[in-house]
């Protein structure tokens, strides 16, 4: 999909990324944890083609949808508008924006004024306008910020779809249980170094008794069936006593190993 292989950026002399090491395979979902400074958005930015590393490789070239941690939204288009004239630039005329819009539920429909939206309204649009031509590659900063409950529901439909049929995701999140909870691997990113964070498994079992299991860093449940992102060195306790207690195994996502 992309590789980045010590991937450098300065601004100005001074370094915000340093020997950041990336790959991101189909099907794969990265989180990247950091504090505000970090380099996150920067970082996002090379990923997803807008910004050109001071050094370091960067190979592959998916399509790409982007949604910025601030969506500029001064226009006075509508939302339903600006996305139409997107997706006719995009060539994705067959696509439906007002079905995207409906579905993340933005206040005052799709007819409203891109200006007179909120900061989380307008992250709708902008999720909608990186969503309209199916991207390999879906790269998103801060994804959650502004959002309402429902709205993170969706959101997380939204990123497991497009894992599922194979695309990527690249998100950046301040809170490690949220980026743990969606991603396939995580990393943290410090003061521009790029580095692991405990590795975890992706385990769905197919129950509906209550979740008392070792290791479970995060659960996402739906009707019979339930989500669990696994610390990876206790995902076979885990298994083990699910399978005692009467959980049938589903599907088992475990890391590639990086050095």
């Amino acid at each position: 999909m992309i590789r980045l292989l010590g991937v450098g950026k300065n601004y100005g002399g001074a370094p915000v990324l340093t020997g950041v090491d990336l790959d991101v395979r189909p099907g794969s979902v990265i989180g990247v944890v950091g504090t505000n400074g970090s380099g996150k958005s920067t970082l996002l930015r090379i990923i997803a083609g807008l910004s050109r590393p001071s050094s370091g490789t960067v190979t592959g070239r998916p399509s790409v949808g982007y949604v910025p941690d601030r969506f500029p939204a001064s226009t006075r288009m509508s939302a339903l508008a600006y996305l139409r004239h997107l997706a006719r630039v995009s060539g994705a005329d067959d696509v439906d924006p007002r079905a995207l819009l409906e579905r993340l539920a933005l206040a005052g429909g799709p007819k409203a004024a891109l200006r007179h939206l909120s900061k989380g309204n307008a992250q709708k649009v902008g999720l909608a306008q990186a969503l309209l031509a199916e991207p390999d590659l879906l790269v998103l900063d801060e994804p959650w910020s502004g959002l309402d409950p429902d709205a993170h529901e969706v959101l997380a439909e939204i990123i497991a779809e497009t894992r599922d049929r194979g695309a990527s995701v690249v998100f950046t999140e301040h809170r490690d249980e949220r980026a743990h909870a969606h991603a396939t691997d995580v990393f943290r990113l410090t003061d521009g170094v790029l580095g692991t964070v405990d590795r975890s498994a992706r385990v769905v079992l197919h129950g509906d008794g209550p979740v008392d299991l070792p290791g479970v860093l995060a659960t996402h449940r739906e009707g019979d069936r339930v989500e669990l992102t696994v610390a990876v060195e206790r995902t076979d306790e885990l298994l083990l006593k699910a399978l005692g207690g009467g959980w049938s195994v589903v599907r088992v996502d475990t890391p590639v190993v990086r050095a």
